[in-house]
């Protein structure tokens, strides 16, 4: 899917092919193969979106939105805790016992974040930065995802400036073991 708009109207269309990802996942037979190929676009998708959160959206925050810095801390322990989920599902195949466990509560994880990034951070976000702005934090994040690693890296600084060193190098890496794998991490 191709994104364009704010940084709002980004996340957001990332949250809608999230959900879409696990509604596909969710409908495919237990122990169908096709279920390890979208969780590794899952893992993708997520990873991007949670290292151009990191990189963008949430130094924003806390230059811009009152209580900023508390919020973006809560949403760094939060993509902490998917990422983790992430690491663990790396390394399953579809007919593990663990698979649909750690699925479903990955997926009430990113839920509960899109929820709360939907409803209360994007629209303290809106009301804090100008339009100009708004657009601005747009073009860095879809940038941004077109550098980031596609594999969980639970080690990587999530703040700048280090992420903002060092994921582009995570993802240049991560894309050449892709391709290497032939693992599919796009739609």
């Amino acid at each position: 899917m191709v994104h364009s708009g704010n940084v709002i109207a980004e996340l957001t269309a990332d949250h809608r092919e999230v959900e879409e990802l696990f509604a596909r996942i969710e409908a495919q037979p237990v122990d169908h193969p096709q279920r390890r190929v979208l969780a590794n676009r899952l893992t993708a998708e997520l990873v991007r979106h949670s290292v151009a959160e990191e990189m963008h959206l949430f130094p924003a925050l806390r230059r811009n939105v009152r209580d900023g810095k508390g919020l973006a801390a809560e949403e760094l322990d939060e993509h902490a805790q998917v990422e983790q989920l992430l690491k663990d599902l790396e390394g399953m195949h579809a007919n593990d016992p663990q698979f649909d466990d750690t699925v479903a509560q990955l997926k009430a994880e990113v839920t509960s974040h899109i929820d709360e990034e939907e409803r209360d951070l994007f629209p303290k976000l809106a009301a804090s930065c100008s339009p100009e702005k708004l657009d601005e934090l747009g073009e860095l994040v879809r940038r941004s995802k077109g550098t980031a690693p596609t594999r969980p890296h639970p080690l990587l600084p999530d703040t700048p400036p280090a992420n903002k060193l060092l994921a582009p190098g995570a993802g240049l890496v991560d894309r050449v073991r892709d391709l290497l794998s032939g693992r599919t991490t796009k739609a």
